[in-house]
């Protein structure tokens, strides 16, 4: 399985996405994008769910110590963009630890903070307001969305500049092939560009608009 993760880290979620589109596998977390530009995130997902605090308050970010280096925290904030979930002492603690990155469906603060470490996370955008005594956690590794996409723990999370993948786990193997050979073709278009074939000739011989559709 590492072997998969190392090859699948060498693609791009563009690829990615076009496999996925002709498995069939919706994938893409629509909306997040990463704070710090060049970031690049490949790990297996470990889940956190949010919800609005009852009476009695819960905690918003402790889980934090539970985390493996390498993993990937993918966070379910329903969306929220009133209140925040992560921000700069989750950020160093996180990077401090090897965490791979952090995905949220909601959003984050301390941006200054955040790109001077570098840490890769992965938002809905940003705001000042505190999630303290707004959510709290109410499940960790447990299945959650991430803009209306399944994750499950130990699902597959790839992202860059462009945006965020998630694979299931049981379909990684299929997905990094497929993906590999669309990559492939890809760049076999921009050699018969170069060797002088117009652009409408390469797509045609490489099969380019079909790639990503499903069941051809």
């Amino acid at each position: 399985m590492e072997d998969l993760l190392n090859r699948l880290r060498q693609l791009d979620t563009t690829c990615v996405s076009d496999a996925m589109d002709k498995l069939g596998i919706p994938c893409g977390v629509y909306g997040v994008r990463a704070v710090n530009k060049n970031s690049k995130i490949c790990g297996r997902a470990f889940t956190v769910h949010y919800t609005p605090c009852g009476e009695v308050k819960g905690t918003v970010g402790d889980f934090l110590d539970d985390v493996e280096p390498g993993q990937v925290i993918v966070i379910d904030n329903g969306g929220r963009d009133y209140c925040t979930v992560w921000g700069d002492i989750m950020a160093v603690t996180a990077k401090a630890m090897g965490i791979e990155g952090t995905v949220i469906d909601g959003v984050c603060r301390d941006i200054p903070v955040i790109r001077q470490t570098g840490y890769p996370i992965f938002s809905k955008g940003c705001y000042m307001v505190t999630g303290k005594d707004r959510v709290e956690v109410d499940g960790i590794n447990v299945p959650i969305t991430v803009s209306n996409i399944p994750v499950h723990p130990k699902d597959v999370v790839l992202g860059d500049d462009t945006g965020v993948v998630i694979i299931p786990d049981r379909r990684l193997k299929e997905v990094v092939e497929l993906a590999e050979d669309i990559d492939r073709k890809e760049q076999e278009i921009l050699t018969l560009v170069g060797q002088g074939n117009t652009l409408k000739k390469a797509r045609e011989i490489t099969g380019y608009h079909h790639l990503q559709t499903r069941g051809i």
